[in-house]
């Protein structure tokens, strides 16, 4: 399958085509059985082929790819139980964190994820995928920073890399839930109804792995 090239300049290289190729795995772009080249890979994304290389060792490691001698990686197979494990451990960090922003969110902030959600059904609006993702990222980072607890913030953050923002980013239909989403979880938050914030906020992973899974990752 074809993917669009999208040239990478920043300094760890590795971790940005890892990030590429994670997403094109959990979203269904790269199928089990595929084989990633490295020189295809590297000319698609515009590097050379050591942060390629890099990357594939990295996705060794969760188990996404497996090297097969003289052949190359192959992508391995996502189960339904897979996805749900991943969007789990998710939900569970984040239940904390929505309780604990829930406690200590400050007026200010509140204002400011209303204002972020405005920018982003503006971006929704106009069909601006890269802009959504960033903005979408904002919004969670203002969030998740209110609850105080910075190290489970952290955690979530590197369990995120499982989310294919950019894919999502993509589906109108996920934009405009998105913001009515956040609509509410505001709503909550000005109310400091910590139990109403953390359904809103399991919700989000709920429906980010029944979105990935009708894409046909598994």
């Amino acid at each position: 399958m074809s993917r669009a090239r999208r040239p990478l300049r920043r300094a760890q290289l590795s971790d940005e085509v890892a990030a590429h190729l994670r997403a094109a795995i959990m979203s269904g772009a790269l199928r089990p059985g595929t084989f990633i080249r490295l020189d295809e890979t590297a000319a698609e994304l515009g590097v050379s082929i050591m942060p390629v290389r890099e990357a594939l060792l990295k996705l060794r490691g969760e188990g996404m790819v497996q090297l097969q001698p003289h052949r190359g990686h192959v992508v391995l197979p996502l189960s339904g139980q897979d996805i749900q494990d991943i969007f789990w451990l998710q939900a569970t960090t984040a239940k904390q964190l929505a309780a604990a922003a829930t406690d200590h969110i400050t007026d200010a902030e509140i204002n400011e994820l209303d204002r972020i959600n405005d920018a982003l059904a503006a971006a929704v609006e106009s069909s601006e995928p890269a802009t959504i993702a960033g903005i979408e990222f904002a919004f969670h980072r203002v969030f998740n920073h209110a609850s105080g607890r910075i190290k489970l913030a952290w955690f979530l953050l590197n369990a995120a890399r499982y989310m294919p923002a950019d894919v999502y980013a993509a589906d109108p239909e996920w934009g405009a839930a998105t913001v009515g989403h956040h609509r509410e979880l505001i709503a909550t938050l000005r109310r400091r109804d910590a139990a109403a914030a953390i359904d809103r906020t399991v919700w989000q992973f709920t429906d980010a792995a029944n979105r990935l899974t009708q894409m046909g990752a598994i």
